[in-house]
């Protein structure tokens, strides 16, 4: 006998809210937020820690299955969505329309910054799942905040390390490359510092 496999309404609204807050931090990614006259920023960073937050939310509640099916359909999301941003930038616009350079600059993007994106991102998520899975049996379910943070600095490490080497290496002095490695880390590691509060209730809620 067949049986039906089913997820809760909640598994699937924050699945939807996981890929809704990647996507978004996708097509944010091009602007640039000057922090301070020597610190530059994606914008980016503004959300997409926040798809950290969810893994762990994921892996805690859900187990590490169940992410990796969130991570890889995050993945596939997101590559589809830079196959139609191309797609549509491609199709012949007419001449009394005159936004073309507009609409490609801020959807448009090079192979390199999104093979930078995607690798990027699958190595960061997968890792910090992962490391919180184990964690959690390690520690047998205690220290939340401990798996969170200790995950998040090996997640977010890959992430910030693949994604600005591959998309500035060679283009810019290595000096600045570097610098923008560390203060993005640092910024989306405190992102999920401060937010642990609000994960720790995230998860109780669930799991009630």
């Amino acid at each position: 006998m067949n049986e039906k496999k089913t997820v809760s309404q909640l598994f699937m609204t924050i699945a939807v809210v996981y890929v809704t807050c990647l996507l978004l931090s996708n097509l944010i990614a091009g602007k640039m937020w000057a922090v301070t006259s020597s610190i530059t920023l994606p914008a980016a960073v503004i959300l997409f820690p926040i798809t950290y937050i969810f893994g762990d939310v994921f892996t805690e509640v859900y187990g590490f299955r169940k992410a990796r099916i969130i991570i890889w359909l995050g993945f596939a999301c997101s590559f589809f969505a830079v196959v139609i941003y191309l797609l549509t930038i491609a199709l012949p616009h007419p001449d009394f329309w005159g936004n073309q350079e507009a609409y490609a600059a801020v959807l448009g993007t090079t192979p390199r910054v999104a093979a930078a994106s995607f690798i990027g991102y699958l190595f960061g998520e997968f890792s910090n799942s992962m490391i919180l899975s184990r964690l959690k049996v390690a520690t047998q379910g205690r220290k939340l905040w401990v798996r969170t943070i200790l995950s998040t600095l090996v997640g977010e490490g890959f992430d910030s390390v693949i994604f600005i080497t591959v998309s500035f290496w060679g283009t810019m002095d290595n000096a600045t490359v570097l610098q923008m490695i560390l203060f993005q880390y640092l910024f989306k590691v405190s992102y999920e510092v401060i937010f642990t509060p609000v994960t720790y209730a995230v998860v109780r809620w669930l799991k009630r």
